[in-house]
């Protein structure tokens, strides 16, 4: 029977609030009334056939590519969904990250795709080794699949082993798909997009995580202009025509990037810096080490869903169970909201392991 659900969507619906909430993925709202904007320009309908053209060249001047390259989409989990189901036809052969952001991994499974996974090992701190994925491909390989900065751990797959990867796809005649959705977590020397290094690489992301506008849902595929039609023509049947406002209210924000990024980035640094206090504390406790991102990913000592029901029981703390990422013996921490709360988050914790 088809896949047809996402249980990490259903948790994070309906299970994952507390008063000190660790289960977050993107950085907290940013307020509407801080939006340098003139709201008397707002339009409930607008000029939308395939792609709103100022918001086209927003998302293409912030990538650098051609608008032709670029397909709106309602946030970077539609991304994903429209562009596995534009390049994958049933029973097609895609290689992807173990472990994985659970709904990418629900989309290939609704789509009937044939599944192969390449490791990324915690005691490597969740690096990718290409020879792990040379091993895997085979002439049947239509995708490889990855997130970069890696959800859930926030480890940065660095540019040379990004286009080594998409060297071997360009042999085995396989594209590559980089979900970016993090990647401007990355606050100092930011990496271009990996849709730069070659034909072969289709690239999401979207304004969800990192700049505190995830109600906008703005987000975006870059492929080759033949692709991308045939992904904005696909996207008649899922989306047909984006919310206007949104278009509007998103171009404001790429309008402003630089605002958005810095107010959140000042929240991130400081609960990393909470957060790098508590594993100095706890040497039980192992996670890989980043200077940037928004989660990490930790493996705990004992029943990790143990802990977390107690956690969410007795503390009325909340983080994401290790086994939405196939990782049972992990959770996944949020940061980015709100530091005290992040703070007093991580001190109940401890409180928790104890």
């Amino acid at each position: 029977m088809r896949h047809k659900h996402s249980e990490y969507m259903h948790w994070a619906k309906t299970q994952s609030r507390a008063r000190y909430n660790l289960a977050t993925s993107g950085v907290g709202p940013f307020p509407l009334r801080d939006l340098p904007f003139d709201f008397s320009r707002l339009e409930i309908h607008g000029e939308n056939r395939y792609g709103y053209a100022p918001l086209q060249r927003a998302i293409a001047q912030h990538a650098g590519v051609d608008p032709e390259c670029v397909v709106e989409a309602a946030g970077t989990s539609m991304s994903n969904h429209l562009a596995l189901a534009a390049i994958l036809e049933p029973g097609d052969e895609v290689l992807m990250e173990q472990p994985v952001y659970g709904p990418i991994l629900d989309v290939a499974l609704y789509l009937e795709a044939s599944l192969t996974r390449f490791p990324r090992r915690a005691e490597d701190g969740f690096a990718i080794d290409p020879e792990d994925i040379r091993r895997a491909l085979t002439p049947r390989t239509r995708l490889i699949v990855l997130t970069n900065l890696h959800n859930p751990s926030s480890v940065l797959t660095p540019e040379p082993v990004v286009r080594q990867i998409g060297e071997m796809a360009a042999e085995a005649g396989a594209l590559v798909l980089v979900d970016e959705v993090y990647l401007d977590a990355v606050y100092e020397n930011t990496p271009p997009t990996a849709f730069h290094l070659g034909p072969q690489f289709v690239v999401t992301s979207s304004l969800t995580k990192v700049y505190g506008v995830s109600g906008l849902r703005c987000g975006w595929i870059l492929a080759n202009p033949e692709l991308a039609w045939k992904m904005r023509r696909l996207n008649d049947i899922y989306g047909a025509t984006p919310t206007h406002p949104g278009e509007l209210l998103s171009v404001a924000a790429f309008e402003n990037l630089a605002l958005l990024r810095e107010r959140a980035r000042r929240v991130v640094e400081t609960d990393r810096a909470a957060l790098a206090g508590f594993l100095s504390r706890h040497p039980e406790i192992a996670a890989a080490r980043t200077d940037f991102g928004t989660t990490c990913f930790l493996r705990v000592p004992g029943d990790a869903a143990a802990l977390l029901d107690r956690l969410r029981a007795e503390f009325d703390t909340s983080a994401v169970p290790g086994r939405f990422f196939e990782t049972p013996g992990h959770i996944r921490l949020g940061m980015g909201v709100d530091s005290e709360m992040f703070a007093e988050g991580l001190r109940r914790l401890e409180r928790a392991l104890a």
